[in-house]
C-alpha cells in the first residue's frame, strides 16, 4: 500500500546512522528472517524501539504519511475494485499514527485498521482473525494481499483465506521466486490485476 523508503529514511535520521546503512540492515534482517526493529538493535544496542517512537513524537519528527507514499497503483486499484462492489479492508502491522494518517488520504477504502489499533500483530493468528471478522465474509471468499510470505501468505492460508503475493518493496521482490511465494494462490506485480482475479 505505501513505500517504505521515508519511514526508514526518517529513522535513520533520527538515530544520526547512514540511511543506507540502516536500509541495508533492515534487508539482511528481514532475509534472516527476523523483524525489521532487530535493525535498529544492530544500531544502536539496548535501545527501547518503543520508547524512540514517543521520543520522535515529542520532538515533532514523529510518522509521517502522504500522498507521495502511497504506490502509483493504490487508487487506481481500489477506485476499480469499488466499482465492481469489492469491501475493502486494509490491515497491516502499523501504529495507531500510521492508522489515522492512512484513514487521512480518503483512500476509496471500506475500513483501514492497525496491528497497533488492533493490539495483535501479524503473524500472529487473531491478527487475522480480526481481518476476516472485519471483511464480513467467509474466509475462503477473501483475498488477502500481501509481500511477506511468513507474515502474510502463510498465515492468511492457515486462517483460510485466498492469498496474493504481491512483488514489490523489498520483501515481496526478495522471495518473488521462492518457493514460499508459490503457497499464494496467486502472483500479482501490480494490485490493477486484483481486477482480474475478483472478476475470474
Amino acid at each position: 500500500m505505501t513505500r517504505d523508503d521515508r519511514y526508514w529514511a526518517s529513522w535513520a535520521d533520527w538515530l544520526d546512522v547512514p540511511r543506507h546503512t540502516l536500509s541495508a540492515l533492515v534487508g539482511a534482517v528481514v532475509a534472516q528472517g527476523s523483524d525489521n526493529a532487530e535493525a535498529f538493535r544492530l544500531v544502536r544496542p539496548g535501545i527501547d524501539v518503543a520508547a524512540e517512537y514517543q521520543a520522535r513524537e515529542a520532538a515533532g519528527r514523529g510518522e509521517d504519511l502522504d500522498e507521495g507514499d502511497l504506490y502509483d497503483d493504490v487508487r487506481p486499484a481500489l477506485s476499480a475494485l469499488r466499482q465492481l462492489g469489492v469491501r475493502m479492508v486494509i490491515a497491516g502491522n502499523q501504529t495507531v499514527r500510521a492508522g489515522d494518517l492512512l484513514r487521512g488520504l480518503d483512500l476509496p477504502a471500506d475500513l483501514i485498521f492497525t496491528s497497533g489499533e488492533w493490539g495483535v500483530a501479524k503473524p500472529d493468528p487473531l491478527f487475522f482473525q480480526r481481518v476476516i471478522e472485519v471483511a464480513q465474509a467467509a474466509p475462503d471468499a477473501a483475498l488477502y494481499v500481501g509481500d511477506h510470505p511468513a507474515n502474510d501468505v502463510f498465515p492468511a492460508k492457515a486462517a483460510g483465506l485466498r492469498t496474493a503475493h504481491i512483488r514489490r518493496g523489498p520483501w515481496g521482490h526478495l522471495w518473488a521466486a521462492a518457493d514460499v511465494a508459490a503457497a499464494a494462490d496467486w502472483r500479482v506485480n501490480s494490485l490493477t490485476q486484483l481486477t482480474g482475479i475478483v472478476r475470474a
